[in-house]
């Protein structure tokens, strides 16, 4: 729309530069999320994607991109609908990382045709993890008595309050090693001739923006504003897409318009609550 109006004034209102646009992808990725604590899925940021490549005149679509991971399925969810509206729109994307792009954060850096850093940004961490706590011990103490029925033998698998059974942790490393394979194999696919013979890249470390240039995870250091710049010129500008807003005004990718009632906001607080215990979990990988 926005492009429009400015071809409809007269030329010398009109502003200079081609515009492109920016999408921010920021936060722990999640399902769901709530008005009290936003997260970083598909269904949020769907739409603002739609919006950006659906901009005629850009050449590329910009991402700014601070995340240290989460779901696996939403990272890569994401990552196939950056790329599906790039071939689609014949755009380029550009990512630009702020803080971090770790874990599954990366796994949508890959989406990006060349991927920028700060030369103190993180990231890496190509792996995966599972973790919880155990309360069997605890149960017995305070003289309570586990009991679950299932039809299955494997229906309670990994229980937290039942004894780890080495068959269970087996099986959950399965798993673990299923979705690294698949993570291995995009960022191959992705990075090709420009990642270095080391084979720590997927051991699950993670490197600062200047030593994942060297591992070839990242294609260059420096700031959105500085890179567009000096790829389409000086009068070239940045127009941030927005999502939906809160109840508190802040924009938001994802969250429904429709005015929610007492017990649906103390839902909410309650769920946004554990979902910054979890969140801050995963920041608090990466010292962040």
């Amino acid at each position: 729309m926005a492009g429009l109006l400015n071809r409809l004034l007269p030329k010398r209102f009109r502003k200079k530069g081609l515009a492109i646009p920016v999408v921010r992808l920021h936060g722990a990725i999640m399902t769901g999320g709530s008005q009290f604590k936003p997260t970083l899925n598909l269904a949020g940021v769907a739409p603002m994607l739609d919006k950006a490549f659906a901009v005629k005149d850009a050449p590329a679509v910009a991402i700014s991109l601070n995340s240290p991971g989460g779901s696996p399925v939403q990272s890569r969810l994401i990552f196939q609908r950056i790329r599906a509206l790039a071939e689609e729109k014949q755009k380029k994307v550009l990512i630009f990382v702020e803080d971090v792009a770790a874990s599954g954060g990366y796994m949508i850096a890959l989406a990006g045709d060349e991927i920028f850093a700060d030369p103190t940004s993180i990231v890496g961490s190509i792996g995966v993890v599972s973790g919880g706590f155990g309360f069997p011990e605890m149960l017995k103490k305070i003289g309570v008595e586990r009991r679950v029925y299932t039809a299955g033998e494997n229906k309670a698998i990994l229980d937290p309050f039942k004894p780890e059974r080495e068959s269970d942790i087996e099986y959950l490393k399965t798993l673990q090693l299923e979705i690294h394979k698949v993570f291995i194999d995009m960022v191959k696919m992705r990075r090709g001739q420009r990642l270095v013979d080391d084979t720590e890249i997927f051991s699950g470390l993670f490197w600062t923006g200047t030593r994942g240039l060297e591992l070839g995870l990242i294609d260059g250091l420096g700031d959105m504003r500085e890179v567009i710049k000096r790829r389409f010129g000086k009068d070239a500008r940045l127009e941030l897409i927005g999502g939906a807003r809160t109840l508190l005004g802040k924009r938001v990718p994802g969250v429904s318009a429709i005015a929610p009632n007492f017990g649906e906001i103390a839902a909410e607080a309650g769920a946004g609550l554990a979902a910054s215990v979890e969140e801050r979990a995963l920041w608090s990988r990466y010292g962040l």
